[in-house]
């Protein structure tokens, strides 16, 4: 199968190799075959060096791809001149519909945890947030926003029937599928519905959809309160489904309790393809140091051979996602895993080292 890889900026180009490196033993592991890698240029730097933000028929061959690996996009020095980033990545969620934004939040143990209570080693949720409306459908990529002068902008919150409930019904079946893994199956809506009237619609859409699932428990919450809770007691959640800046904002609080941004996954699903990327930026400040902490990409890669698994029918690529993240828990579980971000001593090629040494391929980097 097919993947578009776009290493992107800064430690996007150390993550992505380091993905390539553990799905691909990951693979040979299980007897499936290597995956091909169309790689296409993009982000920061490409446009400094082009004036493009991606090539010219990068977009096209991301569509004709199985899968779309993102390593990281963005430089903070290099801009628009509307002062914002470089980001073909949100062009990318909107062109090909990737309305389910899955991002995983768990403890691993030996990993830090910012909240004393012993509770928090349990952490094991998933942030669903939607991907291509909400807030960040006015993102500037689009050009979208109403710009009047240099006196008013106006941004738009768009919520659309079709695509909230295909999202509702995808973080349904994503509870159904965890709560037959022994999780709780537990769904909560994350709104703002007191206050506007496009969350009092995203969470009409999601009573009308549950009706259809009575197995899955239900709550609500609002947002301000959900950051509340999830500093207050995050292991009494299982899969939470909200807005797309809501869910930019909750997925990066909730990477912080579970040691960083460093393990921060992220898959990006539409109906006829998907992209997985670290939900982590581009660090341009240690890009090239070995410093990066490579594991949010790997368990991306995880995400992506899971994606693959079902799309194709082949069950070797979930034996190699499931490989993957045992070898990272058993990583952590022995201690062999120590990420710099965490104060540790390995950098990313040492990381990566010890995930492919659990894997048992480490002669295949």
């Amino acid at each position: 199968m097919k993947i578009a890889l776009i290493k992107g900026d800064g430690i996007g180009v150390d993550v992505s190799e380091a993905t390539v490196a553990v799905v691909d033993a990951a693979l040979a592991r299980c007897g499936g075959a290597l995956l091909v890698y169309d790689e296409i240029h993009a982000g920061a730097g490409y446009f400094a060096e082009t004036g493009r933000d991606i090539e010219p028929d990068g977009e096209d061959r991301c569509g004709a791809a199985d899968a779309i690996f993102l390593g990281a996009i963005g430089l903070p020095s290099i801009r628009h001149p509307d002062g914002t980033e470089i980001s073909p990545h949100l062009r990318l969620r909107d062109r090909f519909g990737l309305y389910a934004g899955v991002r995983p939040v768990k403890a691993y143990p030996n990993a830090p945890q910012r909240l004393a209570d012993p509770r928090a080693a349990g952490i094991d949720m998933i942030i669903l947030r939607e991907s291509t409306e909400g807030l960040f459908y006015s993102a500037a990529a689009h050009g979208r926003s109403q710009i009047i002068g240099d006196s008013e902008v106006r941004d738009t919150l768009r919520i659309t029937r079709a695509t909230t409930e295909k999202l509702h019904h995808f973080g349904f079946k994503l509870a159904e599928r965890r709560k037959a893994r022994g999780r709780p199956g537990r769904l909560t809506c994350v709104d703002k519905a007191n206050v506007f009237a496009s969350m009092a619609f995203f969470r009409k859409i999601f009573d009308e959809v549950a009706a259809e699932y009575p197995e899955i428990t239900t709550d609500y919450a609002y947002v301000d309160a959900q950051a509340l809770n999830l500093i207050r007691s995050p292991w009494d959640y299982d899969v939470m489904v909200m807005e797309n800046m809501f869910g930019d904002i909750l997925s990066d609080l909730a990477g912080g309790l579970v040691g960083g941004m460093g393990m921060a996954a992220c898959a990006e699903i539409g109906d006829e393809t998907g992209l997985f990327q670290p939900a982590h930026g581009s660090a341009p400040d240690i890009m090239g140091q070995d410093k990066a902490n490579p594991l949010a990409a790997i368990l991306s890669g995880a995400l992506m051979l899971d994606y693959l698994a079902e799309r194709s029918g082949d069950e070797r690529f979930s034996d190699a996602a499931a490989l993957i993240e045992d070898a990272v828990q058993a990583g952590f579980e022995a201690n062999a895993l120590r990420p710099m971000e965490f104060g540790g001593d390995m950098g990313t090629r040492a990381v990566t080292g010890a995930v492919l040494a659990r894997i048992g391929s480490i002669q295949n980097a």
